[in-house]
């Protein structure tokens, strides 16, 4: 008898966002509000580092966890934000969803808990479970998408070993406020558990005040990791960079998650990630705010303002329930009565809503809302 597969990922599902997007894409002109896949092009001067690269010949292999180069100028610019960095302790991943996955291959043994605020981005679930953990997910939704210290000082347990926050958040767009990070540090210093920061959305923020958990609490260093990309703020999604930042002993036992994971990322793409960084993503952010705008003007105008006004990322979490429908058979009927694709909120662990996604080109967005318009007046009619 052939022995079965494994049990890990036995208790996951393939991504709920890449299905409705594969629906999206199966009906003749739906128009894609589900991915949060900036529209823009790779900034040229970025992207001209490459032809540079390739040219001197960097096609061998690079060092495991980055060049020193990259190395150096992603800890500068931590340290310019606020966040201290070493270099050394800084790992050069294949987007912060390899960042996450070898963090918690790093942290983990199995049974250990991890606790989620929910809602929240489906990977950290998936990953836990990987990697052999025990997600506890948060319901945040009666807090206001903030982080109660009771609530979360009463899931720890002896077997928790970290929690994993995201400011903005995906998919609300919230910030946690000062005494969401406060109330993290307090559980995590009592309990002695990572934090685990998943920042990707850090510069995407309209509006303050924002603090990053990392910055508020530097006491702490000792026990958090940051998790960044290059992905949205420079429209660089298909790149898959990213990186990880943690104390020095941390950060020693992630690079060798990392290391048998990937071996690295490629070498000639390297050269760009430095130069990326010193690119400013304003321009893109104007853009964003002013759909933002148009996105929560079009949703009041029909009836269905998002549970919280997003004050960074790019996305509208809207609720759904008071159409008399749930939110995955609101969404699957958007794309085929409709032709607009949301995401709906169980793929963020809570039910009843739908994210929107407004990093989509301006005619795209504008005929999508108008759609989303008819369609719930159909439902209300």
């Amino acid at each position: 008898m052939m022995k079965s597969t494994s049990s890990a990922f036995a208790r996951i599902k393939p991504s709920g966002i890449r299905r409705i997007n594969t629906l999206a894409a199966q009906q003749p002109d739906c128009i894609p509000l589900a991915l949060g896949e900036p529209d823009f092009d790779t900034p040229p001067a970025i992207s001209a580092e490459v032809a540079a690269a390739l040219a001197r010949g960097e096609t061998h292999y690079p060092p495991n966890c980055g060049t020193p180069e990259l190395r150096r100028a992603i800890a500068a610019y931590m340290a310019r934000q606020g966040i201290p960095a070493d270099p050394e302790a800084v790992t050069v991943t294949a987007g912060a969803t390899e960042a996450i996955s070898a963090t918690l291959a790093a942290l983990l043994d199995p049974g250990d808990e991890v606790i989620i605020p929910v809602p929240a981005f489906t990977l950290y679930e998936a990953a836990v479970h990987i990697n052999r953990g025990t997600p506890v997910l948060m319901s945040t939704v009666e807090a206001g998408f903030q982080i109660d210290e009771g609530e979360l000082r009463a899931l720890v347990t002896p077997a928790t070993k970290a929690i994993i926050i995201c400011t903005p958040n995906n998919p609300t767009g919230c910030l946690l406020d000062a005494a969401s990070l406060d109330a993290v540090a307090a559980v995590a210093e009592e309990a002695g558990i990572f934090v685990i920061c998943d920042d990707v959305y850090n510069r995407l923020v309209y509006e303050g005040p924002y603090e990053r958990f990392a910055v508020r609490h530097p006491e702490l260093a000792d026990r958090t990791v940051v998790v960044d990309s290059f992905s949205k703020p420079w429209a660089m999604t298909g790149w898959r960079l990213g990186w990880v930042s943690a104390a020095a002993p941390i950060a020693a036992e992630i690079a060798k998650a990392h290391q048998y994971m990937v071996s690295s990322v490629p070498a000639f793409v390297m050269p760009a990630a430095a130069r990326a960084l010193e690119v400013d993503p304003t321009p893109m952010l104007d853009i964003y705010r002013a759909r933002r705008t148009r996105v929560l003007e079009a949703l009041d105008k029909m009836g269905m303002p998002p549970a919280v006004k997003p004050a960074g990322a790019f996305y509208a979490f809207i609720p759904v329930t008071q159409t008399g429908l749930g939110s995955e058979e609101f969404c699957e009927r958007a794309i085929v009565e409709a032709g607009v694709g949301l995401v709906p909120g169980e793929c963020f662990g809570c039910a009843g809503f739908a994210r929107l996604s407004y990093c989509v080109a301006d005619d795209a967005l504008d005929e999508g809302l108008r759609r989303l318009e008819r369609f719930v007046a159909s439902l209300r009619g």
